[in-house]
């Protein structure tokens, strides 16, 4: 009975010195290879934010070692923890369309016909996220646009790599579309709606279904800071922004690599522009340059560096990032111009704010309208922190706000 007493003593110092040295480690990192610009209002709070994911995903890293689990399920438990809304005003069922897990939320009040739908695709690059951490943003959007919301729960990686993601995404919409009425929504006035990965996955569905004449078609694209690109991550937006969190650099590009692979990848080399061929990076080189970036967004400093040599055996394990599935912003000409009213939204302090200025301006040499907003004093995922009391952002209610204001516009 002693030596189990102490045995359990030394398991419980154990996990107290581990708990101690992951602390200290978070510390350090936050103190010396975190930059948070004066300009990013309620800084403080992105401390928190920053100095927490970090440590959990160090906890993560550390479980994934030792065989116990893989690094996301702890950060995703962390976010499935965060409180919810709970609205009595609002009508919500979990259902499945064609196999994919989804949450349908209905106003209570009853409307004069059909309403207006809409699909939303939360953000966590694919790793993270679910419809419990979305409950406060979709539960926003119900109210303020009066619509019918439908959040999709799509499978996350590494479990299931890409591109199963997107493709339970693409599933959930087409029969949303094709069984509207009996949500009583209008089937031609559905848009998708989609944050961080969200956007990627809603940009490449609307591409996907431009070429569906048996489905109706999508009424608008609203994409809240969305990664759109894989050719080019040391595009000004990069620079400045990647030591800022919650998105460094380093970690979007190592999370892009487990979405896409599954596995770990070289990150140094994708960031140095290594994976990609010569003949492709002269390819899209009229879509992807900080030569279109508007000089307004290069005065934080900018400055342009050579793509190191080409690797054709990093090449070979990240090649299907050029998929356009994956990286939206590498359709064809003859995709864009189809595409329907687009609403993009960038945040000043977010690594893929050109992602989004790059697919603006391809839409509009496309022909496409454009409603664009930029939120100057943002980082990446503010519209997540919504509902969060005292720890949500300023920018994250005026996120919604530009959102629901786009959407309450398309359909008068």
């Amino acid at each position: 009975m002693a030596f189990g007493g102490t045995l359990w003593m030394l398991i419980l110092y154990m996990i107290i010195f581990i708990h101690f040295l992951l602390f200290a480690r978070g510390v350090y990192y936050h103190f010396t290879r975190t930059h948070i610009p004066p300009g990013i209002t309620h800084s403080i709070k992105l401390h928190i934010f920053s100095f927490a994911m970090g440590y959990f995903l160090d906890l993560g890293v550390f479980l994934e070692k030792l065989g116990i689990c893989h690094r996301f399920v702890i950060l995703r438990a962390v976010y499935d923890a965060m409180p919810t809304r709970k609205d009595s005003k609002l009508i919500r069922k979990d259902l499945v369309f064609d196999g994919v897990p989804v949450r349908v939320y209905w106003p209570k009040t009853s409307p004069a016909g059909n309403r207006r739908g809409i699909i939303f695709l939360h953000g966590g690059a694919g790793l993270i996220g679910s419809i419990r951490t979305s409950e406060n943003v979709c539960c926003s959007i119900v109210h303020e646009s009066d619509s019918v919301v439908v959040s999709v729960g799509y499978r996350l990686a590494p479990e299931h790599p890409y591109p199963v993601p997107v493709l339970d995404c693409l599933t959930a919409a087409i029969h949303f579309l094709k069984n509207a009425k009996e949500y009583g929504v209008d089937p031609n006035c559905i848009a998708i709606v989609g944050e961080s990965s969200g956007g990627t996955f809603a940009t490449a569905i609307c591409q996907e279904l431009v070429t569906r004449e048996d489905l109706p078609r999508l009424r608008a694209q609203v994409l809240i800071y969305p990664m759109l690109q894989t050719v080019d991550f040391d595009l000004p937006s990069y620079q400045q922004n990647q030591l800022v969190p919650p998105l460094f650099r380093e970690r979007a590009i190592k999370f892009g690599g487990r979405h896409l692979t599954g596995k770990d990848i070289n990150v140094d080399g994708v960031i140095k522009g290594a994976h990609v061929p010569y003949d492709l990076r002269e390819k899209y080189q009229k879509w992807i340059s900080a030569d279109y970036i508007p000089e307004e967004f290069k005065a934080r400093g900018y400055v342009p560096h050579a793509p190191a040599p080409f690797s054709e055996e990093l090449y070979e394990q990240v090649k299907r990032s050029a998929e356009t599935m994956f990286a939206p912003l590498l359709a064809e000409d003859d995709i864009i111009r189809q595409l329907p009213e687009t609403f993009i939204l960038t945040c000043e302090y977010d690594i893929i704010r050109d992602d989004g200025l790059l697919y603006k301006k391809r839409l509009e040499d496309n022909g496409v309208p454009v409603t664009y907003h930029h939120l100057p004093d943002a980082c990446h995922a503010t519209i997540s922190y919504l509902g969060w009391g005292p720890l949500e952002f300023p920018s994250s209610k005026k996120s919604l706000q530009h959102v629901a204001q786009f959407l309450k516009g398309l359909y008068k």
